[in-house]
């Protein structure tokens, strides 16, 4: 396993286009060329979608200036996109919640014991129920209510966050308003949100009690990109839980908040380590 100190030091790639033959000659080329040692290498070619996917962890080489203007040739002959990072920065990024504290705690906490790559300017609620827990991990709480009447203003709040914060990720920990389509489309990409796997099932308010009274038999939660579509973005992680008729709704919620928590800190982690590519709508997670 590599040092935290060794991470530091190294830079990622990432790299989706068109597949064709010899993209992986043609990157890693010039990679060697430019003296860095390659020290993790995933791919992934998608036969449906017709593309390919590439993540490159390296260590020396040129300066990330001189680096991309070396991969220019090659990006364009293969149409490529690509991404340049260092390995382990910090992600800027801002978390919106309503009055559910799980998620919010889990990510904080697992920020400050350095479990995530994230670096939370500011914690963004509708309900100012939370901010003492912000305040007690020392993050900045910012209260934007959202009613009918101020939904646009609220989004013009969020979107001035994100630009003066200079924020990348976006993450809804159980955030219960819905996004509109125009902002969903201004940070496509760049939010992260989770909620329980009953949907399109026991919609709205209460869904554990909602499923205790069906006697499901499987819960579980699940974190996707947010798209215009309401909960239909590209998936990042899912998981799940066995439950019997001994099940009490109180511990549906309890087991199902422990779930959505879980599942919400791999999906951001993940997206911070540049190991999600967007393919259509799914992804590739190289993990």
């Amino acid at each position: 396993m590599n040092s935290p100190d060794r991470m530091q030091h190294q830079r990622v790639l990432r790299i989706s286009c068109p597949d064709r033959p010899g993209i992986v000659h043609a990157v890693t080329g010039v990679l060697a060329g430019a003296g860095a040692n390659i020290t993790e290498s995933q791919q992934f070619g998608n036969a449906d979608s017709e593309h390919f996917f590439l993540r490159l962890q390296f260590s020396g080489g040129p300066s990330s200036e001189d680096l991309a203007r070396a991969l220019r040739q090659v990006e364009a002959e293969f149409g490529m996109d690509v991404a340049l990072d260092t390995v382990g920065r910090p992600v800027r990024t801002i978390i919106m919640v309503s009055k559910a504290g799980h998620c919010l705690n889990d990510l904080l906490y697992r920020q400050g014991a350095g479990q995530l790559p994230i670096e939370v300017a500011a914690v963004v609620g509708n309900h100012p129920d939370l901010a003492p827990l912000a305040e007690f991990y020392g993050v900045d709480f910012v209260h934007v209510p959202v009613t009918e009447g101020t939904k646009a203003e609220a989004e013009r709040r969020i979107t001035g966050l994100v630009e003066s914060l200079n924020v990348e990720l976006v993450v809804l920990a159980r955030y219960m308003q819905i996004l509109s389509p125009e902002l969903c489309r201004r940070l496509h990409g760049r939010v992260i949100n989770i909620h329980h796997s009953f949907l399109p099932s026991f919609k709205g308010a209460k869904p554990y009690h909602q499923a205790h009274a069906r006697g499901v038999k499987l819960i579980g939660a699940t974190a996707h990109y947010v798209t215009p579509d309401l909960d239909e973005g590209p998936i990042i992680e899912q998981d799940v839980a066995r439950v019997t008729h001994q099940f009490r709704t109180s511990d549906l919620v309890s087991l199902g908040q422990e779930i959505e928590a879980r599942t919400l800190s791999h999906a951001v982690r993940w997206h911070a380590e540049g190991r999600v590519l967007l393919d259509g709508d799914r992804t590739v997670v190289f993990r």
